[in-house]
Formats: structure tokens, C-alpha cells, sequence
């Protein structure tokens, strides 16, 4: 028996995912309790209309609560552009940046008090924002300040709530919180879909061969994906001989890893924004006949269309370019290892040396961003392809990808723990039957 199940370290890692599933329990329930005073058959009828654009985005990853105007409706979005908004202060403001660096643990939580701050204030903003728009469009049963109160309050608390059951999870439980209930909000209505493609199936609007390929193909693309996300550019870094009075310390080699996509999934999720907020402005403003040129601009910039394609792809090379320079910096990476007496064989330490490491993390931005060109371009060709009854799109594929592969890290890693345990028990049991023995 490998793993000993009455051990602490198996019973800490079964109580961790005993609590992920409890709190996976009340993020689902907390997603079907309505805002009070909405008209829900109104709003599902909207919302079936505006899939493709802005609003069908949020309501993905909010798994369907916010098209149902429910208690998690803002989801946890709040937090993660609040998140995101201080993490670029950070590496701008010297203020910031040195609280960060030079205060330590004590430094980021004070960043992280402010961007609790942060995500209260866009919570309450963007909720009266949305009280406001169902009062306008006639979503609701009344009107007036009891509404706004009311329905702002609501909506903020569950986006607040969301905040604080994300860091619960990353505390308790197993992998990042916050990252898990986006994951969780985008699988959720994963079997919906499948269930229509199985309809579809069954009443021959389509083939059981085009079935299966999509599922060999999602398959494929999912390996794809794995694949990417573990590539790594390995640079050579070279400790020289070093004399300790008498004593000639020989040489050593480590590895500077540099990821191929380092910036995440955070350029599809900016690229798709910077994209179907325009679109979804325009469609609006198109059904009033003031306006009505407008409905062309939305047409050409909906998925499925040449300049849609076009505006995606420049945009996620844009923002993968934007973020890595942010969050990667050559100079200070090339400043460490002369410090250290270090250097990259055949490259002068210091400005050469940034420059060389710049060079290798631009090729591999550019190999990055072009995988998230294909892999965000892929599913709206299948869409478009195979009437796929579903907007499952590769932003989506990438978070969903992602949060499974630092979960089963995460796992892994308790699981060793349980391992170097029991192995050190049953080598402490031999020792003694050893001492045993001599005695």
C-alpha cells in the first residue's frame, strides 16, 4: 500500500477537497437565487438575442447567473479587473512597487487590502450600472431608489462573498480560488450543450462522424494545450571557479526557464473585450433608426466575420507583447545574475546579456501569441464549421485547461507529501529493527 490513509498528511488533503466540494455546492446554489424584483422572463428572452456579444461573455463565465440576474450575477470579475488594474499599478507607480518589493508579506497584503477596495467600489458601480439598464429596458416589477438599493446591494454582496470564498479556497481547500470558480462558472453549462449536440444527434440535424470528430478534435486541442503550457526555453547560466581561501569550488550550471506563453490567458480575455464591447455599443445604438449605420459596424465586427478574425488576432499579439514586457524585465534578470558572479556562456554580462534574454523572450512571445491565435481562433471555426450549438471559445478552453492542470499540481504535491512521509516512517521502522538486532 503506497498511501497510508490514516495518516495526517492523507487526512489534510482529503478534508481540502471535501471542502472545495462544499464550496463548489454553494457557488452553484448561490447562482440560482434571483435579484429581487426582476422579470426573468423578459431578461431570457433578451439575453437568448445578445449571446455572441459582450453580455453573453459575462454570462459564460458567470455559468449562466448573470443572464438570470441571480445573487453571483457580477461573478468574480470585479475582483480579477480590480486585481489586474493594481497588479499594472504596481510595476508602474514607484510607490506601489517598493511597497511591494521592500515591505515584503506586509507590503502584499496591503496591496491586496486595496484591491479588495478596488473590486468593492467597480462591484457597487457596475451593479447600479446594471440596476439601471433593467430599469431602462422594463426588466423589472417596480422602479425607484428601492430597486437600486436593493439590487446594487445584492449584487455587490455576492461578488464580495465570491472574493472572500475564492481566498477560503486557496487557503482551505486545493488550488487557486478564485481561478476554481471561473473554471467552475465556465463548465457549468457544458453539460446543457452537450445534451443539444446529443438532440442534434439523435434528430439527424447532425452526423454521429461530425460528433465524433469534434470530440477527437477537442481532444486534440486540449493535448495541444497541455503541451504549450509546459513548454519552456531553458537558458544556460554558467557559475564560474571560485577560490574560498585554499579551497577551488568547481564550476556550476543551472537553467534560467523562460515560458513560450508567458502571459497567460489574460490576451484572449482583453482581445475578446476590446472587441464585443464596440460590437455590442453598436448593436444597440443600430436599432434606433438615428443610428441605425451602426448596425453595419456590428455586423462586421461579429464572430464569424474576415475582420473580426483580423481585429482578434492583432489584439491578442498586441496585449501579449503589452503584458509580457510588463510582467518581464530583462534588464533586472541580467543585473541578477552578474551580481551573482554568473554569466550566459558566449554573452558579456550586463547589457548584453539583456539584450540576448530579450531577444529569446521576444521570439518566444511571438511563438506564444500566435498558439493563442489558433487556439482562440479554433472553436469559432468549428462553430461556424460544424454548428457547434454551443460558445465554447478558446479563452474558455485555456482557463478550463489551465485551473485542471494546477488542481492535479496541487494534488500531486499532497500526495508526495503523503509519500515522503510514509516512506521515512517505514525507514525510521527499519532502523529500529536494525538497532534491534545489534542489541
Amino acid at each position: 500500500m503506497l498511501f497510508n490513509s490514516s495518516s495526517s498528511a492523507w487526512k489534510d488533503l482529503k478534508n481540502r477537497l471535501l471542502f472545495v466540494l462544499f464550496a463548489i455546492l454553494v457557488f452553484r446554489f448561490g447562482s440560482h437565487i434571483p435579484v429581487p424584483g426582476v422579470d426573468l422572463v423578459k431578461l431570457t428572452d433578451f439575453f437568448e438575442q445578445q449571446s455572441a456579444g459582450i453580455l453573453g461573455l459575462f454570462n459564460m463565465f458567470s455559468g449562466g447567473a448573470f443572464s438570470r440576474l441571480t445573487l453571483f450575477a457580477l461573478g468574480i470579475m470585479p475582483y480579477i479587473s480590480a486585481s489586474i488594474v493594481m497588479q499594472l499599478l504596481s510595476l508602474t507607480l514607484p510607490s506601489l512597487e517598493q511597497l511591494r518589493k521592500e515591505e515584503g508579506d506586509a507590503g502584499r497584503q496591503k496591496i491586496s487590502q486595496y484591491t479588495r477596495y478596488g473590486a468593492l467600489g467597480l462591484a457597487l458601480a457596475e451593479g447600479m450600472a446594471l440596476c439601471t439598464w433593467l430599469i431602462s429596458g422594463d426588466y423589472t416589477y417596480y422602479v425607484g431608489w428601492e430597486f437600486y438599493l436593493i439590487g446594487t446591494l445584492t449584487l455587490a454582496t455576492g461578488t464580495m462573498f465570491l472574493m472572500w470564498l475564492g481566498e477560503q479556497i486557496t487557503e482551505r481547500g486545493v488550488g487557486n480560488g478564485i481561478s476554481l470558480i471561473i473554471f467552475l462558472g465556465i463548465i457549468a453549462r457544458l453539460p446543457e450543450a452537450a445534451d443539444q449536440m446529443l438532440l442534434q444527434v439523435k434528430q439527424g440535424q447532425m452526423l454521429t462522424i461530425v460528433f465524433v470528430s469534434i470530440i477527437v478534435f477537442s481532444l486534440l486541442v486540449v493535448a495541444a494545450v497541455v503541451a504549450m503550457e509546459r513548454a519552456q526555453r531553458q537558458i544556460t547560466i554558467q557559475q564560474p571557479k571560485r577560490q574560498h581561501g585554499n579551497r577551488m569550488s568547481a564550476a556550476q550550471s543551472s537553467k534560467l526557464p523562460l515560458k513560450i506563453n508567458m502571459a497567460g490567458v489574460l490576451p484572449p480575455i482583453f482581445a475578446i473585450g476590446a472587441i464585443l464591447f464596440p460590437a455590442t455599443i453598436a448593436r444597440w445604438l443600430g436599432q434606433s433608426e438615428t443610428f441605425s449605420f451602426f448596425s453595419n459596424v456590428s455586423y462586421v465586427l461579429s464572430p464569424g466575420q474576415p475582420l473580426y478574425f483580423l481585429l482578434y488576432c492583432s489584439a491578442i499579439l498586441f496585449f501579449a507583447f503589452f503584458w509580457t514586457s510588463l510582467m518581464f524585465n530583462p534588464t533586472e534578470i541580467a543585473d541578477n545574475i552578474k551580481r551573482s558572479g554568473a554569466l550566459v556562456p558566449g554573452i558579456r554580462p550586463g547589457y548584453q546579456t539583456a539584450n540576448y534574454i530579450d531577444s529569446v523572450m521576444t521570439r518566444l512571445t511571438l511563438i506564444g501569441a500566435i498558439y493563442l491565435c489558433v487556439i482562440a481562433l479554433m472553436p469559432e471555426i468549428m462553430i461556424l464549421t460544424w454548428k457547434v450549438p454551443f460558445q465554447f471559445g478558446g479563452t474558455s478552453l485555456l482557463i478550463v485547461v489551465v485551473v485542471v492542470m494546477d488542481f492535479i499540481t496541487q494534488v500531486q504535491n499532497h500526495l508526495l507529501v503523503e509519500q515522503y512521509e510514509f516512506s521515512g516512517k517505514k525507514g525510521n521502522r527499519r532502523s529500529g529493527s536494525k538497532l534491534a538486532l545489534l542489541r
